[in-house]
């Protein structure tokens, strides 16, 4: 079965979360026998910070940013049996939306994959003309990598035939437990992009803790982030993924602070904290409804609701005693949420 995946990225995770999300899904899609070709954009300067090679799972199809290049591509695509167009690509994102309904071929299936549903869905109700609101009914398929049961009825409300959470997941192929490096060497690490509705949480439960903890080391990564900060924090700047084994292997403890949207709406782990999980990192999460899901919180993850808790969980953590609930973790993942698992559900709805 061939699938056509228009999304923002499958090569390069600049400026582009979603990129290991994508990797792990198609990669354990072509395991179970789909031919999938991810056409992305030349935008953003992704293409030039690479951090794979075209993968031997996928055919990558890089098309110029531009109405030619656009056709370009879904010309190519018309022959798919199944036409996924992911949110957030970044450019020509309400086009898309559209053609990839106008180009399927007879008994293909559209399918909108969302990356971030409840920014989409706060968009799409905060404005009753927005051009997706009426294309989300002729979708066959709306998959989300988060939000659980609110997400699916909000789309469900909005006229989705059918809404399912394929949740991120672990590939436990590229994320895995690596010896420390030194580079890395801190009390608390966290990786993220500076993003507006990001920002606020990130200077409560990261720099809060970072200025009331100013005899520890705190290591930030992530684009965007170009402004002085506190004697203990040190920025490494865009972090390639290649580095992020040992960045979540040598770090006592790892943060993950949600998006203001998903941390509303519960149900969704970024790929972070699964990544982090597969590499045995000691995670520590802002609250959000549903984490007990996917990891048990104080013996597989530790949670905070502020800065301050966050402080104070560093203040008392013991390199064991982080190692301990690091091992549950990676346990856990490996035993419930890999790619492979995710991938058999999507066969399953899209009857493979």
């Amino acid at each position: 079965m061939k699938i056509a995946f228009f999304g923002s990225s499958l090569v390069s995770a600049y400026w582009n979360g979603a990129a290991t999300y994508y990797r792990g899904m198609i990669r354990c899609l072509d395991a179970l026998g789909y031919s999938t070709t991810f056409y992305e954009p030349d935008a953003y300067g992704r293409q030039t910070h690479r951090d794979i090679k075209d993968p031997e799972w996928a055919r990558v199809f890089v098309y110029a940013n531009s109405i030619e290049g656009l056709s370009r591509a879904l010309d190519d695509a018309r022959d798919a049996d199944v036409i996924v167009k992911a949110s957030g690509v970044g450019v020509f994102d309400e086009a898309l939306e559209r053609h990839v309904l106008e180009i399927k071929k007879p008994g293909a299936k559209a399918v909108f994959w969302d990356v971030d549903a409840p920014a989409t869905l706060e968009r799409v109700h905060e404005d009753p003309r927005d051009p997706f609101r009426p294309l989300i009914p002729r979708y066959d398929h709306i998959f989300t990598y988060g939000g659980g049961d609110p997400v699916v009825k909000a789309y469900r409300s909005l006229g989705a035939r059918a809404c399912i959470p394929v949740y991120n997941a672990l590939d436990p192929s590229t994320h895995f437990p690596v010896f420390p490096d030194k580079r890395f060497g801190c009390d608390l690490g966290f990786i993220g992009n500076r993003l507006p509705d990001r920002e606020t949480r990130v200077r409560e439960f990261f720099f809060g803790a970072a200025s009331r903890l100013p005899e520890r080391k705190f290591i930030l990564g992530g684009n965007g982030w170009d402004e002085p900060f506190l004697p203990n924090v040190h920025y490494l700047g865009h972090l390639y993924t290649a580095d992020h084994n040992a960045f979540n292997s040598t770090a006592n403890a790892v943060l993950n602070v949600n998006r203001e949207s998903m941390a509303r709406y519960g149900f969704s782990p970024p790929t972070r904290v699964f990544e982090a999980a597969g590499a045995a990192a000691c995670i520590i999460t802002d609250a959000w409804e549903g984490i007990g899901l996917f990891l048990e919180p104080g013996s597989e993850v530790l949670v905070a609701r502020n800065g301050d808790e966050v402080a104070g969980i560093i203040k008392a953590l013991k390199p064991e005693e982080a190692a301990g609930i690091g091992r549950a973790a990676h346990e856990r993942v490996m035993r419930e949420h890999t790619y492979a698992q995710r991938a058999r559900v999507v066969d399953a709805i899209l009857g493979g």
